[in-house]
């Protein structure tokens, strides 16, 4: 029951989003997706950093000053709010990881999909991830976003974990990864590129056991 209600859920805002865009071009699309992000980070006051300004910074984003940085090949803006307790996931290591979220279109101004409210709070969704020589593929094994979009993981959900740490905290002082990131259609969950939204994302993510 509650699988045929994510899957209805997601229709519906795919539905009225689409009856919104109908006749466009693809290349007026791609312009909308453009301009609309623009906005969304004017609107959210938020300072863009090149890539090798996050590097000289020790891969880090300064959350003071609302900074995300943009990755030019993919057009995925992150903002690293906590690196996470734990350790990096080592080249060859494949991990289970579990994943809380809330997923807003950006074109439409809506929240389209989180596993942090009603009965899905329990409900963390469920990933296995792999790295291969810095190279990280993913699977959705379980959860929400695996209801409503299917096993594959967006292209942008990968990009935090070059950077991000994977644990379980020990310690109350201990935290586990969270981040914030701006994905463009292309990079997105298969309605985002079927119909070319681009989507904004708050990401935490826990090693699994």
């Amino acid at each position: 029951m509650k699988r045929i209600f994510n899957i209805m859920a997601a229709l519906m805002a795919v539905c009225a989003f689409v009856a919104c865009s109908s006749g466009e071009t693809y290349a007026e699309k791609l312009e909308k997706e453009r301009n609309a992000i623009k906005q969304f980070i004017i609107d959210r006051n938020i300072k863009v950093i090149e890539e090798n300004d996050f590097n000289a910074a020790d891969h880090t984003t300064d959350v003071s000053k609302n900074e995300y940085v943009l990755f030019a090949t993919t057009g995925v803006y992150m903002q690293i709010e906590r690196e996470g307790c734990g350790e990096k996931l080592k080249s060859g290591e494949t991990a289970s990881v579990l994943c809380r979220y809330n997923e807003r279109n950006i074109l439409a101004d809506t929240l389209i999909s989180s596993n942090n409210e009603m009965f899905f709070a329990s409900l963390p969704d469920k990933m296995s991830i792999s790295n291969n020589k810095g190279t990280f593929t993913a699977s959705f094994l379980s959860g929400h976003m695996y209801a409503l979009y299917g096993a594959s993981v967006p292209g942008g959900w990968l990009a935090p974990f070059t950077y991000i740490k994977l644990g379980r905290p020990v310690n109350e002082d201990e935290q586990i990864a969270k981040v914030k990131l701006i994905v463009p259609a292309e990079q997105g969950q298969r309605y985002a590129a079927q119909y070319t939204y681009p989507c904004y994302y708050e990401i935490t993510f826990e090693r699994g056991i």
